[in-house]
């Protein structure tokens, strides 16, 4: 009875420590992280795994090489064709008594800053002629400078007083900036007349800006405001009245039933005197503007020149140079430029994918010299380890 007692004690015992074990052994697998196998999480799906033998390798470089020489030489041709006058004119316009002092000069009001400068055309520029503005050490990727805008309030009007990320040019004591902000505040001022031979050339200011910006990023609804009326003027001031137009007047009439014969009357008489304000989304100098660079040195679209230009003609730039670059040793420069399929001048793509293209026939030449003349016996592919273990699991 004794021995009968004492064995159900150690069943019983036993019985507790697997039931005992089980348990822990289940809590540890609950709170486990180890994810469920699967051949996904395990990397184990097929895949291509090439072996890189000589014939290989020399048939990849060759194929690259032939592709990009003659890309290289198509897109270099290309720019080649661009033809370009590029013109540095912030040293130049300068008056000599102010050489030593530019930035008095350029901050000064009394100052005459009109300046009158001849560009030669080297060989003929075909319509369009595109006009650039170039700017160098300045920095409109800095940080706080592309942060200090209101998106918001530059695509709607019910957001025209959402300043609080514009500081320091949010608010005035008239109430808020539109547009706000140190980008707009920045707006580049000078200004280009061009004439060939005492004939004016137009300078067409439409369509400069990119449509996307017009149609998504600027309101139709959004009117400058309190722009430029501080103390401190930064750039230009936008063109916030233009005279009465006809589709400012039929508007008129259409609200205000004046008589369709009054136009004159109506236009002239000062207690009525009417003015259209043009809205942000056709302010396209400013859309340009507010497209910050991402590098200190870059271009930006003025307008286009809609007609030829002879090889020899000189031409006559009146340039309004209102910009203070002087203060922190930038520099200014006008280009006029022609276009290929290919945009602008820029050799530095055809010579990349030449470059990029005789570094891999060379190399396919490299390996073709080294297989002949110290040839290799290569390995068993059979021996390896995806080719023994296709699954990818230990044996």
């Amino acid at each position: 009875m004794e021995m009968d007692t004492n064995g159900a004690t150690t069943s019983s015992a036993a019985g507790g420590a697997s039931a005992s074990s089980s348990d822990s052994s289940s809590a540890a697998k609950k709170n486990s992280k180890k994810p469920k196998y699967s051949r996904f999480t395990q990397q184990e799906l097929p895949a291509c795994k090439p072996i890189l033998t000589p014939g290989l390798v020399i048939t990849t470089f060759t194929i690259i090489g032939i592709i990009f020489i003659p890309i290289g030489l198509v897109s270099l041709s290309a720019s080649e064709h661009v033809v370009e006058i590029v013109d540095r004119y912030d040293d130049g316009c300068v008056p000599p008594n102010y050489s030593n002092d530019k930035l008095a000069y350029i901050q000064s009001s009394g100052t005459n800053k009109s300046c009158t400068r001849t560009l030669s055309v080297p060989k003929l520029m075909k319509s369009p002629v595109f006009i650039y503005y170039e700017l160098d050490n300045f920095y409109q990727n800095h940080r706080r400078y592309v942060k200090s805008r209101s998106d918001k309030q530059l695509r709607s009007k019910a957001y025209e007083g959402d300043t609080k990320s514009c500081d320091p040019e949010g608010v005035t004591v008239d109430g808020p900036i539109v547009p706000c902000g140190l980008i707009a505040w920045s707006l580049f001022n000078d200004t280009y007349g061009f004439s060939v031979k005492s004939k004016k050339l137009e300078v067409n200011k439409k369509n400069i800006a990119w449509d996307s910006d017009k149609e998504h990023k600027f309101g139709s609804d959004v009117y400058p405001k309190n722009f430029q009326t501080g103390g401190l003027i930064g750039g230009a001031k936008l063109n916030s009245t233009i005279p009465v137009s006809l589709a400012c007047y039929v508007s008129l009439v259409l609200h205000s039933r004046v008589p369709f014969f009054f136009p004159c009357l109506l236009c002239f008489q000062p207690r009525i005197l009417l003015f259209c304000v043009q809205q942000l989304s056709e302010q396209e100098d400013l859309i340009v503007w507010m497209r910050t660079a991402a590098l200190p040195t870059f271009r930006k679209l003025y307008g286009r020149i809609e007609e030829d230009l002879q090889a020899n003609e000189q031409i006559t730039v009146v340039i309004q140079n209102n910009y203070n670059t002087y203060s922190f040793g930038g520099k200014k420069k006008l280009v006029l430029s022609t276009t290929s399929w290919i945009g602008g001048k820029n050799d530095f793509l055809g010579i990349a994918y030449i470059t990029v293209g005789g570094l891999c026939l060379f190399l396919a030449v490299s390996f073709i010299l080294l297989y002949v003349i110290k040839p290799r016996p290569l390995g068993d592919p059979s021996y390896l380890s995806w080719n023994r273990n296709p699954a990818g699991n230990p044996n």
